[in-house]
């Protein structure tokens, strides 16, 4: 086999999952989705779907009512973007691979801003590439920021592709629009491309004319080196549907599209079906998931404040806690010990990036928050506080 593939790190958020999964006493808050179902006029959709018998392949662009929706919903939110430029996808993670299958040859030289959810970093170094990390920096009371001249320095006209992902899984961390632009026009003159995983641009909790973080795609002319992923996951509930996209310049879809087929041919026809229904209900899906969420997370994070020693800011963007509790050092085994003495499942920081050990993700997207509340109650119990 590949050495790129045996030398692959497994997933340590698995690992820490693993231990625990089966256990009804765990209060588990380790992946990144809410424990909410899908809503029903989506799960309708498909089921419709199946009904009449669609059960064939796709076009491997996805459904061309499908991508118009997506280029119509993309278009609200951001600059005007055509069907041209959308490929519909089996989930986020593929929609990430694939774009870093399009762009990046063995030895090619990606930067990646970290931490970071570890695809994102493990893709590149599948196709053999030269990772290198730049890393966010947490300041004081927990909020993690980057060094923009640190970033930029970085990418040079070696570098192949840049990869960002904002609002950062699993910091909070949100680019600015001033930054994006700084980005943008620096990697212009590098020739570098950039792979913005922005899926979390709805979960965002500053108040915004479009309601979403800053996005390239508010910047970007067509033709930039810039390709955006996305997903259904997050902003409608649909983690375990596998549905994703990808805006990219018009000039690179049908090349795309040749990759779909040797991945995965299509994403299946009813699971498009839903996410048509979905986008056609996103202004009353999106902005309840998002509110809940706001109410979730100003549950949480003030709890977790209250914590002597605990470090932990109220992210801008996404569905995440991360945070450091003070003499804990090895992010792995304190949380397999919270698993296992506490009944607490969470993700440890060093999944994401080695800058990142000592600390620890709690995914608050939970449809009950006082599931919140009696968590951070076995953290305070085991802390012995």
């Amino acid at each position: 086999m590949r050495h790129a593939l045996l030398n692959l790190e497994e997933s340590r958020i698995r690992e820490v999952a693993n231990a625990g999964m089966g256990r009804s006493d765990v209060l588990a808050f380790w992946f990144g989705e809410s424990d909410e179902g899908t809503p029903d006029v989506v799960r309708q959709a498909a089921i419709d779907s199946l009904q009449r018998g669609e059960t064939f392949y796709a076009h491997n662009l996805g459904l061309p009512e499908l991508r118009a929706e997506v280029a119509a919903y993309t278009s609200r939110l951001h600059r005007p973007v055509g069907a041209d430029r959308i490929a519909i996808t089996s989930g986020g993670v593929n929609a990430l691979m694939l774009a870093v299958q399009a762009l990046v040859d063995a030895g090619d030289e990606v930067v990646a801003v970290t931490p970071v959810w570890p695809n994102l970093t493990a893709q590149p170094l599948i196709m053999g590439a030269d990772l290198r990390c730049v890393s966010l920096r947490p300041e004081p009371g927990g909020a993690w920021a980057l060094d923009m001249a640190e970033l930029l320095a970085a990418i040079t006209p070696a570098t192949k592709l840049l990869v960002v992902n904002a609002p950062n899984n699993p910091t909070g961390w949100t680019l600015t629009a001033q930054e994006q632009q700084s980005i943008l026009a620096h990697c212009r003159t590098t020739g570098t491309w950039i792979l913005a995983d922005e899926v979390y641009e709805r979960l965002y909790y500053e108040p915004t004319a479009n309601g979403c973080a800053p996005s390239f795609l508010d910047l970007a002319e067509p033709e930039d080196r810039l390709v955006v992923v996305h997903s259904f996951s997050k902003s409608f509930l649909m983690t375990g549907w596998r549905l994703g996209w990808l805006v990219m310049p018009p000039s690179m879809t049908h090349h795309m599209g040749k990759l779909v087929e040797f991945n995965t041919s299509c994403a299946s026809v009813f699971t498009q079906r839903a996410g048509i229904a979905a986008l056609q209900h996103a202004d009353a899906i999106t902005p309840r998931v998002v509110a809940h969420l706001k109410q979730c997370r100003d549950t949480l994070v003030p709890l977790l404040q209250a914590l002597p020693g605990v470090e932990v800011a109220s992210a801008r963007g996404g569905m995440y806690a991360f945070f450091r509790l003070p003499g804990h050092g090895d992010s792995l085994a304190t949380a397999k010990r919270l698993v296992a003495e506490a009944g607490l499942g969470l993700a440890p920081g060093n999944a994401f990036g080695e800058e990142a050990q000592g600390w620890l993700r709690w995914c608050f997207a939970s449809k009950d928050p006082q599931r919140l509340v009696q968590g951070v109650e076995r953290l305070k119990n085991w802390l012995g506080l």
